[in-house]
């Protein structure tokens, strides 16, 4: 008897889209489409119905050469979502590259919270990420981004393959912020001191709104081991980090996450229970 094609097949292409909208007080997932490994597991209410959370879980733990994973989510006007993941994302070694879609919409007075934990970046790994958000009106966002390239832990440096993304932000069609980047193995921005300056995990932090100096002052001032630093931008603030290990970046986002999130979003940082497991 044959086996079936598919225990052959050379690479998985999975699909997650996901809708949340507001009903009454609460914020309810009214989507929920898969196919192939990629889901979401039970919606929580960890700070009462308003938020609405989801863990995406990707079940076989890595991605290699030829995967694709698409994932979409619409937040509805007046819905707030916290997307989040169990743990490390990790791209393996590689012949070719794999890559990973994100199309988030977030409409007028929703907020829509995108907290991945980190993409470890093996060496010989060739990942190809691209991310496009739309905000309408007053919709609000708060996204992050977690990046180790290698295992330094292990002695591997990322002396091969690649790592590239692209993210866009719009508000109602007009651009707030385009970034490419492209990161070769063993290339001289690894060790350049205007590149990651040895430095093999770097964090971006983007939240929509403007806060006072005093706020940004004390943002700056936090106790961390990473080199990092914020910039105000009309209606969006920037924040960037290099650090020694995931866990420093990590633990530097969450600590300006409990900053910001109440002046910014209106709610005290209630960290989901999965950042503890």
């Amino acid at each position: 008897m044959n086996a079936p094609a598919a225990l052959f097949a050379p690479s998985w292409h999975a699909e997650l889209e996901l809708g949340y909208a507001r009903c009454g007080d609460s914020t309810r997932p009214v989507l929920r489409r898969h196919q192939g490994p990629l889901r979401v597991q039970k919606h929580l209410y960890a700070e009462g119905q308003q938020v609405c959370q989801h863990i995406i879980v990707h079940p076989p733990g890595g991605i290699a050469g030829g995967d694709r994973l698409d994932i979409s989510a619409t937040v509805g006007a007046g819905a707030w979502a916290q997307l989040t993941s169990p743990g490390a994302a990790k791209w393996y070694r590689a012949a070719g590259p794999a890559y990973q879609t994100l199309k988030l919409r977030v409409e007028a007075a929703a907020t829509l919270e995108w907290l991945p934990q980190e993409s470890i970046v093996y060496a010989g790994a060739q990942a190809e990420l691209q991310t496009d958000i739309e905000l309408l009106g007053d919709a609000k966002l708060l996204y992050w981004d977690l990046v180790a390239l290698g295992r330094p832990a292990s002695g591997e440096r990322f002396d091969a393959g690649h790592f590239q993304s692209q993210l866009n932000i719009r508000r109602d069609g007009q651009l707030l912020w385009h970034e490419r980047q492209r990161i070769e193995g063993d290339d001289g921005l690894l060790d350049s001191p205007i590149g990651l300056a040895g430095q093999p995990v770097f964090a971006t932090l983007l939240i929509s709104g403007e806060i006072d100096a005093a706020l940004l002052e004390c943002c700056r001032n936090l106790a961390t081991a990473v080199r990092g630093d914020l910039s105000q931008l009309p209606g969006l603030l920037v924040a960037r980090c290099l650090a020694a290990e995931a866990l420093q970046a990590r633990a530097w986002l969450i600590d300006l996450w409990r900053l910001l999130r109440p002046a910014l979003l209106g709610r005290p940082a209630v960290p989901p229970r999965i950042w503890s497991t």
